[in-house]
């Protein structure tokens, strides 16, 4: 009873504590009934009952994971148990459904139902999405950060096309509908050009593309019009783009939480689970092949760095901590010049000149050429400079990003900074030469991105023409950059939520040029470029990726209420004179019941805003308590996992010492028996 109540700290135990030499067998073997298992499980049940008596049994929810009774309809495929468990459960469950109600046993039946009808769903859906063959070919041949840049492409144009369904729904088929335009929009006058598609005037100006086109009219109930179903199609973009975003940070943070911080589990399922026995394709298994060859070359390159930063000297650590500060303030300056160079240039475009129609238009596009030269050029300094703060190469990369995005995001809102500043034009459509404005932008990507695939294929093709000479092997084929071209996305998504009120079709024209751009970067990253010599790991980026969007979304936001507060009385558009975005809700409001009025009320008052909040900060801190307990059952998992480990080599260990000592007693004892049997014959 005595050594039964004593307490061991657990403590992760390597391969080194557990190896035991022939001189210390003795001092093991008494202490070897603590380190078993069996003595384990009756601690867990120690724990379990002192949880118990404290009425805190959440905390030891998945120490008494093992003592759990699998009686649920929970798939049995899905129990960490053996063969003969899971028949055991099996016939178990067999057993109480002839024992139980009929109400129960249709419950029962229910859950399973509903089981495999979302699993069927979730199969269904998962199979509409397009790319998947063709990402998973690119995952085999470029690695999962790769896959990661299409993917987020995809999730790009999916969230688009919800947006663009929205807008037609609730702002371009009303508007068309309910409008009488003389002569009609669709009409070409004498000074249209092609030019007018670069420039976004002309029949464009004119046509849905632009806020000029939707006008104010009234509906048949007597609170609905156009403005109303605009203001309420423009919210909704937002609303559903924030709670999707989250959404997919969340699920991303989660996963990297529980994957992202441990390597040597992640190459134990690798190297013995990672593949799957159901391929029966030869290109397939190819494929496999190349994303364990992948994820291991990932997970070496981590545990290489480790080994480096763990052998560096005091010495070596001063040095590099001014390197660091150094290069900082050489990006602070490179940021700070290059934002400069942007107002510069808008202020210039201002002024008109009237030389050639191609100097017009490079003087139109002057911003937006100067903001992508600079989110060209920069990002590549950053990434040469990430690799002299010698980091590891998953932090090099969020390191990118994070002044990357920085610089985009930033180089944008100079250009918004000007554009808000900028007096408002006697005589013109205000809201149509800011949308303008995010259109020019949008197409200057697009051609930027043909410009990309014109430079690279050429110098594809002279590597693989003229290999032997100098300028081919000081050139080489490029590697696909995956932070440069993520944070291209990132920053078309946010000029088309800046520009969206102003111009409603802009996710239309972003769905056309993000399937352009998929096409587009397949082919220079399959004829043009070469595979990365180094490997990184993406989960983390994955969230940062989101985090990045969100911000993107959150500027975008703030922009358009500048904006709405700046256009307060516009002169055209679906807001104008009395039907401003303040009260385009007032009439429908007025309309309602005095209780529904009365709700509205107390809804849009800081006394619900402060009980909303209260209510917040109530969940969220248990949720993050929930966390918290079960951090700490999943380390004592951790813990109990590594000291089952070590017993088992501890135990391998002893029984060979054992299986010597008893060959060497075997043996003496036989050549005792030997000399006695001599001495015998002797006398």
């Amino acid at each position: 009873m005595e050594n039964d109540s004593r307490t061991v700290s657990f403590q992760r135990l390597s391969s080194v504590d557990s190896i035991v030499s022939d001189d210390s067998c003795e001092y093991y073997q008494t202490d070897i009934y603590e380190q078993l298992p069996s003595s384990l499980s009756k601690r867990r049940c120690q724990y379990v009952d002192q949880a118990q008596e404290d009425d805190d049994y959440e905390d030891f929810e998945y120490v008494s994971h093992l003592n759990r009774d699998w009686s649920s309809t929970q798939p049995l495929k899905m129990l960490p148990l053996s063969l003969q468990e899971k028949k055991e459960i099996r016939e178990k469950r067999n057993q109480e459904r002839l024992s139980i109600n009929p109400w129960k046993s249709w419950t029962q039946s229910q859950q399973i139902a509903r089981r495999r009808l979302r699993e069927q769903l979730e199969m269904f859906f998962s199979g509409l999405l397009p790319w998947k063959r063709t990402l998973n070919k690119i995952e085999g041949g470029f690695g999962v950060g790769v896959k990661a840049y299409f993917v987020f492409l995809r999730y790009l144009l999916c969230l688009n096309l919800l947006n663009c369904a929205i807008i037609i729904g609730s702002v371009l088929i009303p508007s068309l509908i309910v409008g009488n335009r003389s002569p009609p929009w669709y009409k070409t006058w004498k000074n249209d050009s092609v030019l007018d598609i670069f420039l976004g005037s002309g029949f464009l100006e004119r046509s849905p593309i632009f806020y000029k086109f939707y006008e104010y009219k009234a509906l048949e109930p007597i609170c609905l019009n156009t403005s109303l179903l605009f203001f309420a199609g423009m919210v909704s973009i937002l609303i559903l783009s924030l709670i999707m975003i989250v959404h997919r940070a969340v699920v991303g943070y989660k996963h990297t939480w529980l994957t992202g911080s441990s390597f040597t589990g992640n190459m134990s399922k690798k190297v013995f689970c990672g593949w799957d026995f159901c391929i029966q394709d030869a290109q397939t298994a190819s494929l496999k092949h190349s994303f364990i060859r992948n994820e291991l070359k990932m997970d070496l390159e981590e545990q290489r760095f480790r080994l480096k930063v763990s052998q560096r000297t005091l010495k070596q650590w001063v040095v590099l901590c001014f390197l660091r500060a150094a290069l900082n303030f050489l990006v602070l300056l490179l940021l700070g010049g290059s934002f400069a160079l942007i107002y510069c240039a808008s202020v210039a475009s201002e002024k008109k000149i009237f030389i050639h129609w191609t100097l017009n238009l490079f003087w139109e596009y002057l911003p937006p050429i100067t903001i992508t030269l600079v989110n060209l050029l920069l990002p590549q300094l950053f990434n040469t400079i990430s690799v002299f703060e010698d980091y590891s190469l998953t932090t090099q990369l969020n390191l990118t990003l994070v002044r990357s995005i920085f610089l985009k995001l930033a180089s944008l809102g100079i250009f918004l900074f000007f554009l808000i500043r900028k007096p408002i034009a006697t005589g013109k459509c205000d809201e149509t030469e800011f949308g303008k404005e995010m259109y020019k932008l949008t197409v200057f990507h697009l051609l930027a991105c043909v410009c990309n695939v014109l430079v690279a294929y050429p110098r594809a093709l002279l590597v693989e023409k003229c290999p032997s000479s100098k300028l081919a092997k000081k050139v080489g084929k490029p590697e696909f950059v995956i932070p440069l071209n993520v944070l291209d996305l990132v920053y078309s998504q946010t000029v088309i939520w800046v520009g969206v009120f102003y111009c409603p079709l802009l996710p239309a024209i972003s769905i056309l040029k993000l399937l352009a751009i998929f096409y587009m970067k397949k082919f220079t990253l399959v004829r043009c470029c070469v595979p990365a010599q180094r490997m990184f790991r993406t989960t983390s980026s994955s969230v940062l990726f989101n985090f990045m969007l969100l911000l993107g979304l959150i500027m975008s936001a703030v922009t358009l209420g500048i904006n709405i507060n700046r256009f307060e009385r516009g002169h055209c558009g679906p807001f104008t004179c009395e039907n401003s975005v303040f009260n385009v809700t007032s009439k429908c409001v007025m309309t309602l019941p005095e209780p529904a009025q009365t709700a509205i009320s107390y809804i849009t008052s800081e006394a619900f805003a402060f009980a909303l909040i209260l209510a917040e900060a109530i969940i969220l801190t248990s949720f993050v308590s929930r966390g918290t307990a079960n951090r700490k059952a999943i380390e004592r998992l951790k813990d109990m996992l590594i000291m089952c480990s070590s017993d088992k080599r501890f135990l391998v260990k002893q029984h060979s010492t054992l299986v010597r000592r008893q060959k060497k007693i075997q043996k003496n004892t036989e050549e005792m028996a030997d000399y006695v049997s001599n001495i015998s014959r002797e006398s």
